[in-house]
């Protein structure tokens, strides 16, 4: 579906008004996908202010002005809304109301309202659903009696906190009920949602961009695996053109269009799905901005997913997503700094990685090397998905990481 318009798009919907290379356009939030934002937007020649609490974030290091307030800082946000014509977020737990505020006096992607939906997991599975889509059994716990009167065919399940979990944090594996019941308490009893475990075959990801007259693109969908609950890899080949892949694909394609459309969504989204062992399709979560799965996109597309999130804050059309060949990306945490289990440190050996000819790497400019941060990435760029596969396994061989699978 690379470059197909929305098909759920209203008709007639007028595009934004282009904003033109040499304007500003803004950021919520200082981590890495705000420093490869502004990379991309910078190469399309605009000016980038980034808001950020941190004092050294990843983006502010490569922003054109930072902003240092909180996110909720009134004096922060007018000075970001002052210099900025489009403001944008590049994680979903920004407030909702300061996107809000900012709506008042310039352009925002995403909206609030769509932002609100994907921040609470009770509010985003019900949304989902709504949709008409397929979600994993689940209910919502807002209390230890929603755990004691849970249905018995949610064990074994997976105790989610609704608000602020992420790569694998505040998730809790759950036997029994009164496992469920003790993390709950260990959660601090705030809101949390009881899914069940599933025969997973594997997870894939979707991710699209859409523009403000409707206009939509799809990037071609990854195969992730994760490990404690972050992203590992993530493999991407050419698409199949018919057969059960070539279907199942679709089927997301078409979920994630929904999705968005249902949100109002102006931006990049990235829809997550698991795929059971029998072909089952369900959506797992929405990311509403630039997703870790599509990092690959910088080496292995004709326009990135970084670059479309500003074309689509600028109201500039939308770029080709075409995959220009096979590719594999491994995501790079601390652990790689630290010699076995020992608190000692040494530096990677970047040269050993970087003699796979084939091999990109992308480090984020984090001070601190610690266990499970994600410190940058490297993807593999092939002829064949298996060179990638052989490349990706030197480059996994070279830094000490483990073998992709």
């Amino acid at each position: 579906m690379s470059g197909a318009a929305d098909p759920t798009a209203h008709a007639g919907a007028a595009p934004a008004a282009a904003i033109p290379p040499g304007d500003w356009l803004g950021l919520l939030g200082g981590g890495q996908l705000g420093r490869m934002f502004c990379h991309a937007a910078q190469s399309l020649g605009y000016k980038v202010a980034v808001l950020d609490p941190a004092t050294d974030g990843p983006a502010a290091m490569v922003a054109d002005r930072h902003i240092h307030a909180g996110y909720d800082d009134a004096a922060g946000l007018a000075e970001l809304a002052g210099i900025c014509r489009a403001v944008s977020t590049e994680f979903e737990n920004v407030p909702a109301d300061s996107l809000r505020a900012l709506a008042a006096r310039c352009r925002v992607s995403p909206a609030a309202d769509a932002v609100a939906v994907v921040q609470d997991r009770i509010a985003e599975k019900t949304f989902i659903a709504a949709q008409g889509i397929p979600v994993a059994p689940h209910v919502p716990v807002r209390s230890v009696d929603d755990l004691r009167d849970a249905p018995d065919d949610l064990f074994p399940g997976i105790l989610k906190v609704a608000r602020l979990g992420y790569d694998g944090k505040g998730q809790a594996r759950v036997q029994t009920r009164d496992q469920a019941l003790a993390a709950f308490a260990d959660f601090g009893a705030v809101p949390c949602v009881l899914e069940a475990l599933l025969p997973l075959d594997h997870e894939i990801s979707v991710v699209i961009a859409r523009g403000f007259d409707g206009a939509t693109v799809m990037f071609p969908i990854a195969r992730n695996v994760h490990r404690d609950g972050i992203l590992a890899v993530s493999t991407v080949e050419l698409a199949a053109l018919s057969g059960p892949q070539a279907q199942l694909e679709r089927r997301a394609g078409e979920a994630a269009l929904r999705i968005a459309a249902g949100l109002q969504y102006h931006g990049v989204l990235c829809v997550e799905f698991f795929v059971l062992r029998d072909g089952t399709l369900l959506v797992n979560e929405i990311a509403p901005r630039p997703h870790n799965s599509g990092h690959y996109t910088i080496d292995a597309c004709v326009t990135s997913q970084f670059e479309q999130q500003a074309r689509v804050m600028a109201g500039l059309p939308l770029g080709s997503t075409d995959l220009l060949a096979p590719a594999i990306m491994l995501n790079i945490l601390g652990d790689i700094w630290f010699e076995g289990d020992t608190d000692t440190k040494r530096e990677p050996d970047w040269a050993a990685a970087l003699a796979v000819p084939s091999a990109k790497l992308h480090l984020y400019g984090k001070h601190d090397a610690r266990r499970g941060r994600k410190m940058g990435h490297v993807t593999i760029v092939a002829a064949t998905i298996a060179q990638a596969r052989r490349d990706a396994a030197r480059v996994a061989a070279a830094l000490g990481m483990p073998a992709p699978c």
